[in-house]
């Protein structure tokens, strides 16, 4: 019929119902894929090159568009906050839908941000880098080869009032984001103090520990080498290594102890454990924790190096969610690695790509799995 073909031009708002963000605080969930594969820059200086990531089957393509940027690691905070929105609406079979309606308050609050007006700039900011990043991957493909295309929100907007007050915001998220949300099997609970992680690499290794280590008493380990490649980093090998020392001196992970032990040859393992193993709590993927809360353990750490970190920069500042004390604390804003992890264009794709060979678990000092 013809009153029911869709104009030509139509943005999707016209035809998805809206979702009402809830308006309590719900406990924050992650999409197992976006903590497995580098889909995000870990930099809070604005990255132009593209992330190439090939591991079997699997391909990961992010490019930036100049005037933005690559979508960051703080960004994904509103993904984190729009899928743990997805999932209680749905433990409270309230309706969900792509289409979010939300105020910047709600948000800010959720992520642990402040809500003055800088925070909201910094929002917009966010909201214009995950929607001009576009991301190519085979990740849920199904049975027959495909490459999807996407941006992490289709379109946004601001709804003001004339005198300029903000009084709302709406964005539509990608199908390929949105149905891995709704599948339970493809999201983690995780710590409400990752958002407290003010480092682009720590954010980073949280979301690996939880993805591979989650809760088993042994952890889970990998070789330096492997994570820098599995990062997609942009600094030197060298001083990623330093840099994840300094992590192991720290211990700022929630719910996890890091510890470094000597490989095979001169390679050198991260071990990821949980700091407290939880008896007796229902799946984590699917329901959150209730009372207990993991911090860090006073466990000293093995093999960890005194060295300074060195700070470059090779790209400009850029406006990021974050405050903007901290935005100057980049320790993984070095220039292009001279291992090819990643490049700036379409050029030799085998130096473009960095190719993961999985991921390892097993005795202490035993051979590495690979993710």
């Amino acid at each position: 019929m013809a009153g029911n073909r869709r104009p030509l031009g139509m943005s999707e708002r016209a035809r998805l119902d809206p979702f009402e963000a809830l308006g309590e605080s719900v406990p924050p969930r992650d999409q197992r894929d976006l903590m497995e594969r580098p889909f995000f820059s870990l930099a809070k200086a604005r990255r132009i090159a593209p992330i190439l990531y090939k591991s079997g089957e699997t391909e990961v393509q992010v490019y930036a568009v100049p005037e933005h940027g690559l979508a960051t690691i703080w960004d994904a905070d509103i993904l984190i906050w729009a899928a743990s929105q997805l999932l209680a609406a749905d433990d409270r079979g309230v309706p969900t839908s792509r289409f979010f309606r939300f105020t910047p308050y709600q948000l800010l609050i959720a992520i642990g941000r402040g809500t003055g007006a800088r925070n909201y700039l910094l929002l917009k900011g966010a909201l214009s880098r995950l929607q001009s990043t576009v991301v190519r991957t085979t990740i849920r493909h199904g049975e027959h080869w495909r490459r999807q295309q996407f941006s992490w929100i289709n379109e946004w907007e601001e709804l003001t009032t004339r005198t300029g007050r903000i009084e709302g915001m709406e964005f539509v998220l990608p199908d390929w984001f949105y149905q891995g949300v709704l599948d339970r099997r493809l999201v983690l609970a995780i710590d409400p103090g990752y958002f407290r992680l003010s480092g682009g690499i720590e954010r980073w290794l949280y979301r690996i520990a939880r993805k591979h280590a989650g809760r088993q008493p042994n952890g889970w380990r990998f070789e330096l080498r492997h994570l820098h490649a599995k990062s997609a980093s942009q600094s030197r090998f060298s001083d990623f290594a330093l840099h994840i020392r300094g992590i192991v001196r720290r211990q700022p992970l929630p719910g996890y102890i890091l510890e470094l032990e000597p490989g095979s040859g001169s390679n050198v393992l991260l071990v990821m454990r949980p700091s407290v193993i939880e008896i007796g709590w229902r799946p984590v993927d699917n329901s959150p924790r209730r009372n207990s809360r993991i911090g860090t353990s006073d466990a000293t750490a093995i093999g960890t190096s005194n060295a300074i970190l060195s700070v470059l920069r090779t790209h400009g500042s850029q406006l990021n969610l974050w405050s903007g004390s901290e935005i100057r604390d980049s320790k993984d804003s070095k220039s292009e690695s001279k291992d090819k992890v990643e490049a700036r264009g379409a050029g030799d794709k085998s130096a473009f790509r960095s190719v993961d060979r999985g991921p390892a678990t097993g005795p202490r000092n035993g051979p590495e799995r690979r993710s």
